[in-house]
């Protein structure tokens, strides 16, 4: 049971690992991620946010599956 709770774990990790980054360069592209000066608006900081929270879940989630299979 351990192994497979390690197994989703790394997948969790890698799923978010290889999207997120993905998302982000979209919103930064996005016309409503900068405004008439060039600085950031909330819908960037909001979206930076959400990725550094989805990214910091992913790195506990190899934390905890290698605690998983550690024992």
């Amino acid at each position: 049971m351990t192994t497979l709770l390690a197994v989703l774990l790394f997948l969790n990790a890698a799923f978010n690992v290889l999207v997120w980054p993905t998302f982000y360069r979209r919103v930064a592209k996005d016309p409503r991620a900068r405004d008439a000066n060039g600085r950031a608006t909330r819908f960037l900081t909001v979206h930076i946010v959400l990725i550094a929270v989805a990214l910091t879940l992913a790195a506990a989630s190899v934390v905890a599956g290698i605690a998983a299979l550690v024992g």
